[in-house]
């Protein structure tokens, strides 16, 4: 059976749109990254960069039409799939700051130390099995089901690993509401306002991750493949939207309080400088 790349015509203005929300929202991310020297925050860029590329992939393929090449194909197809995992890392590592920041470390059930390794290496193990999966199914077009399964357990790894990750933050809250540290109470509205923003993009990336299992699952010619509706709506809004709430609340606030920068940004486009204000300072001007 031939593998057929699109089962409809790719739309040029949707993929135009969405080239140039990724491409400003990754620019303004590059911006607020170099300025605050956020630099845990270069995986969640790298994710911008992918989703952009890969959706002018898919500009490409809608000029093509009705001649697809297949080039044009695996750029969309694989950048904006494995481009929410390195969102991911950059979510991780922001959790595992904000319990140091909060001097909180009791209150997590995996300790500091490993939270950003375990949780980073379950997301390139993600990334890994899908960037493969989609290596395989362009390089050997006429059987796509091999690269379409590992892509599937890529997924479910990526998946598993959110879903302990949302439970871990669960219960870091839950603990710290009910036995607050000095520095939790003095920083509450600061904290709880980071971690709604990680619950946030993790629930987004989450969602387009459940989706796109089910996508795979029903095959190249399954109802949510065959309409383009959803590739639009279940994955580049959610990830757009993604990248939007962490230029709102930007982790740099968390980098200045942690003591590793000076800079930070509030609601998204004031630049605050730290210098040796007391964390007091900090969280009142924000």
């Amino acid at each position: 059976m031939e593998w057929v790349l699109y089962y409809y015509t790719p739309s040029t203005a949707a993929a135009v749109i969405f080239v140039v929300l990724f491409g400003l929202s990754t620019v303004y991310h590059f911006y607020q990254l170099l300025s605050t020297k956020t630099w845990f925050m270069i995986p969640f860029l790298i994710g911008g960069i992918l989703e952009t590329v890969g959706y002018i992939g898919r500009l490409l393929s809608a000029l093509q039409a009705p001649n697809y090449s297949t080039g044009a194909y695996a750029m969309q197809s694989s950048l904006t799939l494995i481009a929410p995992a390195f969102f991911a890392a950059s979510i991780y590592m922001e959790f595992g700051r904000i319990i140091t920041m909060l001097h909180a470390e009791n209150n997590s059930i995996v300790r500091t130390r490993w939270l950003t390794r375990i949780f980073v290496a379950g997301d390139v193990l993600s990334f890994l099995m899908q960037a493969s999966g989609a290596g395989l199914m362009v390089s050997d077009s006429t059987n796509p089901s091999s690269g379409e399964h590992i892509i599937i357990g890529g997924l479910f790894v990526q998946i598993i690993f959110f879903g302990f990750f949302m439970i871990t933050t669960s219960i870091f809250q839950l603990r710290i509401d009910r036995k607050p540290t000095a520095i939790s109470i003095e920083l509450s509205s600061t904290w709880h306002k980071h971690m709604f923003a990680l619950y946030a993009t993790s629930t987004l990336i989450l969602i387009r991750s459940v989706v796109r299992v089910v996508e795979y699952l029903e095959g190249y010619d399954g109802f949510l493949m065959t309409h383009e509706v959803f590739i639009y709506v279940f994955d580049a809004l959610l990830m757009w939207t993604t990248m939007i709430i962490m230029h709102i609340i930007h982790p740099s606030q968390i980098n200045c309080l942690i003591g590793r920068g000076e800079m930070f940004f509030q609601k998204g486009f004031q630049v605050q400088k730290v210098g040796f204000t007391s964390t007091l300072e900090l969280q009142n001007s924000a």
